[in-house]
């Protein structure tokens, strides 16, 4: 519960539009007791009066008419009002989320498996937007129902008000506050059952081939029935503990209209009410338990969204990979980039670096070959500090790397990696992400420094042309292009690149090594590869093999 409480100033931020959704639901629950008793009363009291004569029909068949409208426009407005809210926010929720995860990029934490991560950015919240529509909201209508209902009871029949009210009280709180400590555990192990079944399917479907090539795929179908056996009990517990609260509910309602008949046939034979009033007051006691079976029926989704929020919680307050310097310096524009003796390892795994040393003058374009798995991107990824080495030391000028902010290092040096993507959006909105105050004139430089200027005027909508997925309406190399233009657009002074030309065609790589000559004139270029480099299109190339220099 208290790591549900972390998002209550999300839930403020809609409050206006929740408070209206609980204002309809209430006017939606009401409406519908009032057209039970009103309905149980006009029937009863028609039936009892020898042919209608000196009973007056319009008033209350105008009454169930009008209460009926009330109620089918209440319920469309309370879905429309409801709905709306809970999806801003969803949008809400996945913008906090975002807003604390991009200053601990890269996770620190590498027990964190990419199916994990992908279920917590996708399941847990959607778990967490229900909180208002399945639990807050329910649980405030029926302490107003049942309060209005226990009153009107002691108006009209003090005998049913007492057990009503105990009846409904233990309904509406006692049985979902018993459900929510038994599922507390079962809800918490379903969260994460379900989160290990999503990680099996992406293992699955990302090492498909790996996995026929090792004729391994027997025992992953093995692990994956038996994530979903487990995932299967825990759903089958968490429907049990809902099944008995939902009994338990009926059981309540029953009884409770059970002492409402009792105490209205007393009053009825005391002739202190009438047999019209008493039907209609037991058909609305019957129509004021529908929230409670409601709120049972939710509280299994609340125990899960309870879990949901504590590993998003611990998602958000997982420690930053590097520390931030208290008094940062400038970086100087015009600098050399020094690695001193750098190593580097991962937690748990051998070494990457061992001992590398090299500089970089300004203006140098500087290419890092050899084949893959030598280390060549984690020098990338300790430049842009993503990591610390754990020996040596990177320094831009004279000033240590761990100096500088890390939004700052960010702004002095442009990556084009390998899986730089191209989204699903126009030209420009790609481009503006290299720098989102870029002028026109801007735009279409970058896009002629990176070779890509005439095709995209030759298209009818230029810049505002749209892109389909991951660019299929490029191809390989005008996506690549798009990509570097990106990146000179941000006026970066260092050009970093990581593996550029991957999954390119000889054709089109040297194609692309020719624009990159030119288009990075003037720029300190590092770019690790291991493809062939033409000539001309760096000035000098350092081998990185089992993660030393030759």
């Amino acid at each position: 519960m208290k790591a549900l409480l972390t998002f209550l100033p999300l839930f403020r931020q809609r409050s206006g539009a929740l408070l209206l959704a609980l204002i309809l639901s209430l006017a939606t629950l009401l409406a519908g007791v009032s057209l039970l008793g009103t309905s149980g009363w006009f029937i009863t009291a028609t039936a009892l009066t020898t042919a209608g004569l000196g009973f007056n029909l319009f008033v209350p068949s105008a009454m169930v008419r009008g209460l009926s409208f009330i109620r089918i426009l209440a319920r469309y407005g309370e879905r429309l009002v409801g709905h709306n809210a809970t999806l801003r926010l969803l949008s809400d929720l996945r913008g906090w989320l975002f807003a604390r995860l991009f200053p601990r990029l890269p996770l620190p934490d590498r027990s964190l498996r990419h199916g994990d991560l992908v279920s917590r950015l996708t399941a847990d919240i959607d778990a967490l937007d229900t909180a208002f529509l399945v639990a807050i909201g329910p649980l405030a209508a029926a302490m107003v129902v049942g309060t209005a209902m226990t009153v009107i009871l002691a108006i009209f029949l003090p005998g049913a008000a007492l057990p009503y009210g105990l009846a409904l009280a233990l309904a509406g709180l006692a049985v979902p506050t018993t459900m929510v400590l038994l599922g507390r555990k079962a809800g918490r192990d379903s969260v994460a059952a379900r989160a290990d079944l999503r990680m099996e399917v992406l293992d699955g479907i990302n090492g498909h081939a790996d996995l026929i090539l090792l004729g391994a795929l027997g025992n992953a179908a093995g692990k994956f029935e038996a994530a979903g056996q487990h995932a299967s009990r825990l759903h089958l517990r968490l429907g049990a503990i809902t099944s008995l609260g939902g009994l338990t509910v009926q059981m309540l309602a029953a009884g409770a209209l059970i002492g409402t008949l009792w105490a209205g046939l007393v009053a009825l034979e005391a002739g202190q009410i009438d047999g019209p009033l008493m039907a209609g007051l037991l058909l609305a006691v019957l129509g004021s338990f529908e929230v409670t079976s409601l709120i049972v029926r939710s509280t299994s989704k609340a125990t899960q969204a309870m879990a949901a929020a504590e590993r998003l919680v611990a998602l958000a307050e997982l420690p930053p990979t590097v520390a931030e310097p208290a008094a940062p310096l400038a970086i100087p524009g015009n600098a050399p980039i020094r690695f001193e003796a750098v190593s580097f390892g991962y937690p748990g795994l051998p070494p990457v670096l061992h001992d590398i040393s090299f500089t970089v003058a300004p203006g140098e374009r500087l290419a890092i070959a050899g084949p893959s798995g030598g280390g060549k991107t984690t020098l990338l990824r300790l430049l842009l500090r993503f990591a610390d080495p754990q020996a040596g030391g990177i320094r831009i000028g004279e000033s240590a790397l761990p100096a500088f902010r890390s939004d700052d290092i960010h702004r002095h040096m442009a990556l084009l990696s390998q899986d730089s993507p191209v989204f699903i959006d126009t030209i420009r909105n790609n481009l503006l992400i290299g720098r989102a105050d870029a002028s026109e004139e801007e735009l279409w430089a970058a896009l002629g420094k990176a070779q890509l200027a005439q095709h995209v005027s030759a298209l009818p909508k230029g810049l505002d042309t749209l892109v389909g997925e991951a660019g299929r309406t490029l191809s390989a190399g005008q996506a690549r292009r798009l990509c570097l233009a990106r990146a000179l657009l941000s006026n970066a002074p260092v050009l970093l690149l990581d593996e550029p030309t991957n999954a390119l065609d000889r054709e089109t790589e040297e194609a692309f090594f020719k624009v990159l000559a030119s288009a990075s004139q003037g720029r300190t270029v590092i770019m690790v590869t291991h493809a062939a480099i033409p000539e001309g299109t760096v000035d000098r190339v350092l081998t990185l093999d089992n993660g030393r220099l030759d």
